[in-house]
């Protein structure tokens, strides 16, 4: 029983607890980035179908409204790359990157308002997009020159 308890005293040491925690964060990182590479693999081979759906089943002159929706399917490959990237990130350097995250947030709000149907929102939502593309906009600034100070 006094091996058990010198054991547990030893592992919750703070610099080897501290080390076991970090083993924690790269491993579920790692398992996270290979889940991000599936979903984006099924994305891709998803927007392909639906491209060749859509190019060939589409009337002629009623592929403009199915445009935004193709448009919206490239985008959601580009942000699951873009947090691929901060997952990738955090592995080679531990740290969280913000700016990253700053920037897959703009491109998440870009793909709602790029396939935004004015028909079916308020006022109010389209605000609260401005104020959010706002929002991160500064945010990303205040980010980047922070940065390029150092």
């Amino acid at each position: 029983m006094k091996k058990i308890v010198n054991r547990f005293k030893i592992i919750f040491q703070h610099d080897v607890f501290l080390g076991l925690i970090e083993k924690l964060e790269v491993f579920v990182s790692k398992i996270l980035s290979i889940a991000m590479v599936v979903v984006i693999a099924v994305a891709i081979l998803d927007l392909g179908a639906h491209l060749v759906k859509e190019l060939f089943t589409t009337d002629y002159g009623q592929f403009k409204t199915v445009i935004f929706n193709i448009f919206g399917l490239f985008l959601n490959i580009l942000i699951a790359l873009e947090i691929l990237e901060n997952i990738t990130a955090y592995l080679r350097k531990q740290v969280l990157q913000v700016e990253l995250v700053i920037v897959t947030s703009l491109i998440a709000i870009s793909r709602k308002i790029i396939i935004l149907d004015l028909n079916k929102v308020d006022g109010v939502d389209i605000i609260g997009l401005g104020i959010g593309v706002l929002a991160l906009s500064i945010s990303y600034w205040i980010i980047r020159a922070s940065n390029t100070k150092i």
